[in-house]
């Protein structure tokens, strides 16, 4: 998959790849199965909010609905090539070179897979001893999803081995892995001796190797991490299915893939297009209007989909012609593309947001409300710099748009614009959760969608829901194994003695959040924001909150710094998304983009040194 692929899975839209013939029932069984969650949840809040009577067991069986979801959907992401990998470095290797990497990345992710079979298996077992309290069932009921889908996978990765790949290419992986996990058997006795000196060589060498080798990003932490726990502990891997479960299964993240569905509805009726076309009747006609238009829309729709490359495909086809009419260069309108989709990432529903609430344990209602605050001054930074870029913008022959078409197009994009706001003061406010408030938040949009903006064909919308069952599988199965890496840095001690470390900076607290931003810029360009914050929240909050950091603030700062890592080339794959979809070459549009990361570097550097930004609406 190239990084378009990696992205686009990562963020809600889709490659629209299909499966395998036979895999057909496990798609109609997934799209029932998200169905169901949503229903659920619908159905809980009804029950909750309008008759004052809640149902008790409706979050039980939308738990085990959840993880079923999960892991079908990461063994459908399997089937389709839709497991997000970086494949940077491996395209730059030779064609026979490529080749053998591929099939040893696919036979290191069937070794882990045939590895974790049986602990997933035990696991399940151990939970049958466990009843549920609501439904009174054994917990193994939710559990077997585990084996299932390890089972799966493992099948189909095996499959695609076979399928594409030559017996040399085979052969040659074969003794390559042989060979390595000899030496590491040889070597255990003294690594088991080194201490902590073993995570940069597992921990950070292993994902580093794997990352290069192109295997895909959750197995990459899942081998490491088993690497990690074989030669070097005496834990048991059994241990490892537990905490990739625990990571899984926050009730929080049951709203990932309804916000992810929220996005393809977004794309599908047209909503955010609405937004846009209001936004240029209103802003078209002044100077550097369409920049304003761009980065306006990416705030407004990013409130709708939380997805950044939902967001750039629904905004750059409205508005680019327009805009290189008006003499703006493609390498600049690409820059202002990609650095405004990250300046849109904390607008809620961010489902990084919401993944960050859920591994370092802040408010998601706290995040939603400073996200708004802080994507404010990022986009003032960069309106200023757009404005100082437009100083020659072409404007024979614009007029302001009349009095007319401006409330026809408010009144086309009134229900869209909404949408964005009823998120944010729902979860805001406390009124709905945020996974409350993505149920809610779909169905407004289907029948806001059907009512006035055409609707979506049973075709499309069976489409839509199978391909939002394998990302979210693919999401899901990457929290699950940087759940695991995390745990096993935390056993280490590893926090403890970054703590002590920290403390003995100069220059406290302000020390921290530089190193903190440089640390999450790389994971940003490497990584991508939901591995990066499940991996290193752990590590990273509990050394904020010692310091004295408010949570909110230090979650604003992290977010906005892995945001640009995310757009900054060569690495960053974000900025490779926005040249693709605006058709341009990334040679040219790296020269023109960074003006645009140094002005939101200057926000970030803000935002960072005064905690005010992030807690003035708290």
């Amino acid at each position: 998959m190239d990084e378009a692929s990696l992205l686009a899975g990562l963020e809600g839209v889709a490659p629209q790849q299909s499966g395998s013939a036979w895999m057909r029932p496990m798609e109609a069984i997934t799209a029932t199965l998200l169905v169901v969650i949503i229903a659920l949840l619908l159905a809980g809040v009804v029950s909750r909010y309008v008759f004052s009577l809640p149902i008790v067991w409706i979050d039980e069986v939308a738990s085990i609905s959840f993880l079923w979801l999960a892991m079908l959907g990461a063994a459908m992401a399997v089937d389709r090539s839709e497991h997000l990998r970086l494949t940077l470095f491996v395209g730059m290797l030779p064609e026979k070179v490529q080749a053998l990497a591929g099939t040893l990345a696919m036979l290191l992710m069937a070794i882990f897979l045939g590895v974790m079979l049986r602990p997933a298996y035990e696991y399940a077992v151990e939970e049958s001893y466990i009843t549920s309290a609501a439904l009174n069932i054994p917990m193994s009921y939710r559990a077997a999803a585990l084996p299932v889908g390890v089972a799966l996978m493992f099948v189909l990765a095996l499959v695609n081995v076979l399928r594409g790949s030559g017996f040399r290419q085979i052969a040659v992986s074969v003794v390559l892995i042989a060979a390595m996990t000899g030496v590491l058997w040889l070597a255990g006795p003294g690594l088991k001796q080194i201490g902590n000196w073993n995570i940069p060589i597992f921990l950070v060498g292993f994902v580093a190797l794997f990352l290069v080798l192109g295997v895909p990003i959750a197995f990459c932490f899942g081998l490491a991490t088993l690497a990690f726990l074989s030669f070097t502990t005496s834990v048991p891997v059994f241990v490892m299915i537990g905490r990739m479960d625990e990571g899984m299964s926050s009730i929080i993240l049951l709203s990932v893939p309804i916000f992810v569905l929220l996005g393809c509805i977004l794309d599908a009726t047209g909503m955010g297009k609405a937004i846009v076309e209001f936004l240029a009747s209103l802003l078209g006609h002044v100077r550097a209007g369409m920049s304003y238009v761009l980065l306006g829309s990416l705030f407004l729709v990013s409130g709708i989909s939380g997805s950044k490359v939902s967001d750039m495909a629904t905004v750059a086809p409205a508005l680019f012609p327009e805009m290189k009419r008006r003499g703006h260069r493609p390498p600049e309108m690409i820059a202002l593309l990609a650095t405004g989709a990250a300046m849109a990432e904390t607008v809620p529903p961010s489902i990084v947001l919401i993944v960050l609430g859920s591994a370092a344990g802040v408010s998601i209602a706290g995040l939603f409300t400073s996200g708004f605050a802080i994507a404010m001054v990022l986009l003032l930074v960069l309106a200023v710099l757009a404005r100082w870029k437009s100083r020659h913008e072409a404007m024979e022959g614009v007029r302001r748009a009349p009095l007319s078409v401006i409330r026809k197009t408010l009144l086309v994009a009134a229900p869209a614009l909404v949408l964005p706001f009823l998120i944010r003061t729902a979860v805001g406010e406390g009124i709905a959760t945020a996974t409350e408030v993505s149920t809610i938040a779909v169905l407004y949009a289907m029948i806001i969608g059907m009512v006035l903006y055409g609707g979506i064909s049973r075709t499309r919308l069976y489409s839509m829901l199978v391909e939002t069952a394998a990302l979210s599988g693919a999401i899901l199965m990457i929290l699950g194994a940087a759940s695991a890496m995390a745990w096993a840095l935390t056993q280490t001690g590893f926090a403890a003695q970054l703590v002590e470390a920290v403390q003995r900076l100069p220059g406290g607290w302000m020390t921290f959040m530089g190193v903190s931003i440089l640390i999450f810029m790389v994971l940003g360009c490497v990584l991508e924001g939901l591995p990066a914050i499940v991996l290193m929240a752990p590590i990273m909050f509990p050394v904020a909150r010692a310091l004295g950091i408010n949570d909110i603030h230090y979650s604003m700062v992290v977010v906005t710094a892995m945001n640009i890592g995310l757009m900054t080339p060569p690495i960053g794959i974000g900025f490779y998304i926005a040249c693709k979809i605006g058709n341009v070459s990334p040679d040219e549009a790296m020269r023109a983009i960074w003006p645009y990361i140094g002005a939101l570097t200057v926000g970030l550097l803000v935002i960072a040194a005064v905690p005010y930004f992030s807690t003035v609406f708290l």
